[in-house]
């Protein structure tokens, strides 16, 4: 049985956890699913946004608890820690990085849970729309073990040290208004995966050029010298393309634009 699915709607597409019995628990097959469906959408010119969501009553609710107690109690480790995939990433973690590494936008639509490497995962998308009761946490510790998902990365840039600290040191639940409050989502909805879909399609309305630019320039590290050259480079790459060309006509005659997909 496939634990992950791609439903396509147009230039949008759906990258859907599919173990509803398990609450989407995270278990090797599914994290290699992710990771592997990850690089296949990197390829996808065609592909303009993705929506991260889990199917049933939950987005994620963390590793699969049989997992854990199998590995706890001597046998394999729940994940493979040591095999590193990508850019310094072992497969646990490129399953979240790789949604950042993702050339087009990516939007996790969170519901109900989001707990440890589930909550890590919705982090590696770059907008988060999340049910204001959704249950979250770093839960890690409760389980005698860290974040080991990308987690420790992520969560430097998102939030202060010391809240930091103390989520990761309690692995207290919080909710999605607690998580907008402190910065980890970016809004609320009741029906997250309608409001992510709507948003996914506004953004695949616009130069797909424009958009891998942007996200090219919010990815960048470096000194701000650096990071002002990109910016000047990305925009002189921009300027009388198809696409621009396109954007600047369809904004003046007041209609849709008509955008072409150019592989990278």
């Amino acid at each position: 049985m496939a634990v992950l699915r791609i439903d396509w709607q147009g230039p949008v597409a759906h990258v859907v956890l599919d173990r509803p019995e398990r609450l989407n628990a995270l278990n090797n097959e599914l994290i290699a699913a992710l990771s592997e469906t990850g690089r296949m959408l990197a390829g996808r010119s065609d592909c303009r946004a993705v929506i991260l969501r889990g199917e049933g009553r939950g987005f994620c609710s963390g590793i699969d608890l049989d997992s854990l107690r199998s590995a706890s109690g001597g046998g394999e480790r729940a994940i493979d820690l040591d095999t590193i995939v990508a850019d310094g990433a072992n497969v646990a973690q490129h399953a979240v990085l790789v949604w950042q590494r993702l050339p087009m936008p990516v939007i996790a639509a969170v519901h109900g849970v989001a707990l440890g490497g589930g909550f890590q995962l919705a982090l590696g998308a770059d907008i988060r729309i999340v049910a204001p009761d959704t249950r979250m946490a770093v839960m890690e510790a409760k389980w005698g073990l860290v974040p080991d998902m990308a987690g420790m990365a992520l969560l430097r840039d998102l939030l202060r040290p010391d809240i930091l600290a103390e989520l990761i040191f309690t692995a207290r639940m919080f909710d999605g208004t607690e998580a907008l409050r402190l910065g980890l989502a970016t809004q609320l909805s009741e029906a997250p995966q309608v409001a992510a879909s709507d948003l996914a399609h506004r953004i695949a309305a616009l130069s797909p050029d424009a958009i891998r630019a942007a996200k090219r320039l919010l990815r960048m590290r470096g000194t701000e010298a650096e990071i002002l050259r990109a910016e000047a480079a990305e925009q002189s790459a921009l300027f009388g393309t198809p696409n621009q060309r396109e954007a600047v006509a369809a904004g003046m005659e007041k209609r849709p634009a008509n955008f072409v997909d150019v592989p990278e």
